[in-house]
């Protein structure tokens, strides 16, 4: 069976597992005081080019649900795609907080500025909208969860709406890797900085065995950040293991380089995907390739290929995903592309 599941399958690259061993009995300091989570935070504060303050937690729900629930006032809510993460895939971790999720129709993932100035413009016209949830912050993916990309003058267009309505930009990288690793990305981790008020770098997805950095750039938006996050479970005693692992990631561009070769993986299968004839859904420029496919071809493909579902469409067809990591190997693109 081929895995094309998801880009979390693998455990960590070989440099990681080297230094994690390499490191194991030396003695350490807790809940991220470490050296290496020290080293891992000015390594980090070098790429972005931004004097930032940066927490380490082990997964990308937490940072979401931790982020936004530190934010908000309590009656606010979050202007999100409606196909983003915390939309739908999150169990209604942020609802969870008592934090709405205001979800705005999206295409190929993405929103743009007109929805969100639409939204806000409708919002404040309302003679009841006291009455209402306030839009207290806007969140997007980098890439989305359909693999498409924010360009600089998108990103740069949100960023002057969300200042001009005073709500924080939140940029959920969970896949950032598999964006700066693409040719159509014209945004590098500087940039990203310096649009949003907060991101975070994900590691689970992108090479990493657990672990995402969250990045305040701007540093007075969440007081006393850490203690949410222990509030919220999500302070690791042995701090250690992610910063061992995301100092790893950013020591002679290995973040960067896995996140592309995952993305080269994927258009060596997109291509093969174009030249047999198969429908794209999107056109995805990342390490998630969309394909339509009714219940025959489906059935068959899932003899041989463990693939992500995505939804059924009106017509009946399903829209499915093979997904590439930082770990795929040539050998397994040439067999799923010799099954396609």
């Amino acid at each position: 069976m081929l895995y094309f599941i998801n880009d979390y399958s693998e455990g960590a690259a070989a440099e990681i597992l080297d230094k994690m061993l390499e490191s194991n009995l030396s003695k350490q300091s807790g809940y991220g005081s470490d050296v290496f989570c020290l080293s891992a935070k000015e390594k980090i504060k070098k790429a972005l080019n931004a004097d930032a303050e940066i927490f380490f937690v082990s997964g990308g729900t937490q940072a979401n649900k931790i982020v936004i629930a530190s934010i908000l006032k309590n009656y606010e809510g979050v202007i999100a795609a409606d196909t983003g993460h915390i939309s739908v895939h999150e169990a209604g971790a942020i609802e969870n907080t008592g934090h709405k999720v205001i979800g705005l129709k999206s295409k190929n993932g993405k929103i743009d500025e007109d929805a969100v100035r639409k939204f806000c413009l409708e919002f404040y016209a309302d003679v009841n909208h006291e009455h209402m949830v306030y839009p207290g912050m806007v969140y997007l993916s980098q890439p989305t969860e359909y693999g498409s990309i924010y360009s600089k003058k998108e990103l740069e267009s949100i960023s002057e709406i969300c200042k001009e309505y005073n709500m924080p930009l939140f940029i959920d990288g969970a896949r950032l890797a598999y964006a700066l690793g693409s040719c159509e990305c014209d945004t590098d981790l500087a940039d990203i900085a310096g649009l949003c008020d907060v991101f975070y770098i994900g590691g689970t997805k992108c090479g990493a065995l657990i672990g995402e950095a969250i990045v305040f750039t701007n540093k007075g938006l969440c007081k006393h950040f850490f203690t949410n996050m222990k509030l919220f479970g999500g302070v690791l005693a042995k701090g250690r293991l992610l910063g061992i692992q995301f100092d790893t990631l950013f020591t002679d561009n290995l973040y960067k380089r896995l996140g592309k070769s995952g993305v080269d993986a994927a258009m060596k299968i997109k291509k093969a995907l174009l030249q047999k004839g198969y429908e794209l859904y999107i056109d995805s420029p990342t390490n998630q390739q969309f394909i339509v496919v009714d219940d025959a071809l489906r059935e068959r493909l899932s003899k041989d290929v463990a693939f992500g579902f995505m939804e059924t469409l009106e017509n009946g067809k399903h829209v499915i995903r093979f997904c590439t990591s930082w770990a795929t190997n040539d050998e397994d693109v040439d067999r799923l592309i010799a099954v396609l």
